[in-house]
């Protein structure tokens, strides 16, 4: 009988509409996404073994195994004390400045951002450190969770990315070219935040810290901070020098944050590792029934043809890669506000890659692309996922945190225009590099 109703039904749309439907009643994406396939595979009468087979595949990846590792990594750093060292380092160098708290917490993003490859872990790791310095310092707790969530956008941009790695994976990009091209749009990103902090500390009126620290404070904030600092360099400097793959990177990584943890800052207990280990666990585990639900969904896109018909369909609106990548990105930030980003990439890039690699855009500059408008979806509900981890340290409320992120968002979108513009901005190192 159902059987015979969803014959009548055209199959793209029962695909899409069934999606939509179940995540509007607040099912969670991977499971909307793994039912409203199996729904369709039925109405198809295609073989029971689609979904098992079609999962496994989208899984069975050995650059996918980077992302565990990376985010184990993070935590344990986190949970060593690695991240409170580096948010003291930072404080030494500009924590002076007007604002020098929000400053801060956007500098100590960039330093955490190169260990830890997500977003909401370092919010999380800096947030727990600076929301409440920042609360102290007069900015309020939307405001002061405002700056953590937008600064932990971060951890998306500079390398190591697990947003990157996912699409290198889907779209058969080098990671290792991701990784570079993430290098300067991520410090870009940080250095227009800080000063726009400064602006909305100097329109609030919130002073620095009002302690400038000498060169001899400098000096000992960097000796306590240095096993940290010389994280990113391991990592990222292995794999640019062709020492090991991104995923051999990942496991370096591990090794070193027990390393650090347990010999160096002696921080690392046996709880504190059972405590990293179980969120890295419990992340990892979204991200794997996500992945493998997801590359189901996009088989069966695949089979109906949806990504030639949605290409077809935007080519035949301009034929200018200007405007198209333009379009994508406002199509792609409106997207994230309720989508989570590894869904989005996973989804839309079989999609969306063909489209503008047609006009002539390099993949790895709409990689870049699609990671930064991922980074505003972080900051917009009802996803969010930064803002409900920055609202939950700060003990505010979501409307009151979401209204303070406005300005930051615009910031962000002003930061996405430049580079879809000037796509050098993204390539130039990679092709230094090559």
């Amino acid at each position: 009988m159902l059987a015979d109703w969803l014959a009548g039904i055209d199959l793209t749309t029962l695909l899409f509409v069934a999606f939509v439907f179940l995540m509007m009643i607040g099912v969670p994406i991977a499971y909307a996404l793994g039912a409203a396939t199996l729904l369709v595979v039925h109405a198809q009468g295609m073989p029971g073994v689609f979904m098992p087979q079609t999962t496994y595949n989208a899984t069975d990846s050995f650059p996918l195994m980077a992302v565990p590792f990376f985010v184990f990594a993070g935590y344990l750093m986190e949970f060593g004390g690695l991240s409170r060292r580096l948010v003291n380092f930072a404080e030494s160098l500009i924590g002076h400045i007007r604002g020098g708290h929000g400053a801060v917490t956007i500098l100590a993003c960039i330093f955490f951002s190169a260990i830890s490859g997500s977003g909401p872990a370092t919010v999380a790791a800096v947030g727990a450190i600076m929301i409440p310095a920042m609360i102290r310092a007069g900015y309020g707790p939307a405001f002061s969770g405002a700056v953590a969530s937008t600064g932990g956008t971060i951890g998306i941009m500079i390398p190591p990315s697990n947003p990157m790695i996912i699409y290198g994976v889907v779209g058969n990009v080098s990671i290792t070219g991701l990784f570079i091209a993430g290098i300067v749009p991520g410090l870009l990103t940080g250095a227009f935040l800080i000063l726009v902090v400064w602006w909305l500390c100097l329109r609030r009126g919130i002073p620095g810290t009002g302690k400038r620290h000498g060169p001899a404070d400098i000096w000992r904030a960097f000796v306590s901070a240095f096993w940290a600092l010389l994280a990113p360099v391991i990592v990222l400097g292995g794999i640019y020098a062709g020492v090991f793959t991104p995923t051999e990177a990942s496991v370096v990584a591990v090794a070193y944050g027990l390393f650090a943890g347990t010999a160096i800052y002696r921080e690392l207990n046996w709880e504190r590792l059972y405590r990293a280990a179980l969120f890295a666990v419990v992340v990892c585990g979204t991200v794997t029934i996500m992945v493998g639900l997801a590359g189901a969904f996009g088989r069966l896109l695949t089979t109906f043809q949806v990504p030639q018909q949605i290409g077809a369909f935007i080519l035949d609106l301009s034929g200018n890669w200007i405007v198209v990548m333009l379009a994508i990105s406002a199509l792609l930030i409106v997207v994230g506000t309720f989508m989570e980003t590894l869904a989005t990439i996973i989804i839309l890039t079989p999609i969306l890659l063909p489209v503008v690699t047609k006009l002539g855009v390099d993949p790895i500059h709409f990689g870049i692309i699609l990671v930064v408008t991922s980074e505003i979806g972080f900051l917009t509900p009802p996803l969010g996922a930064n803002l409900f981890v920055a609202m939950q340290i700060a003990r505010t409320s979501i409307e009151a945190i979401s209204r303070a992120v406005l300005p930051l968002i615009l910031a962000l979108i002003v930061l996405t225009v430049a580079l879809v513009l000037l796509p050098e901005l993204s390539l130039f190192l990679p092709r230094l590099l090559q």
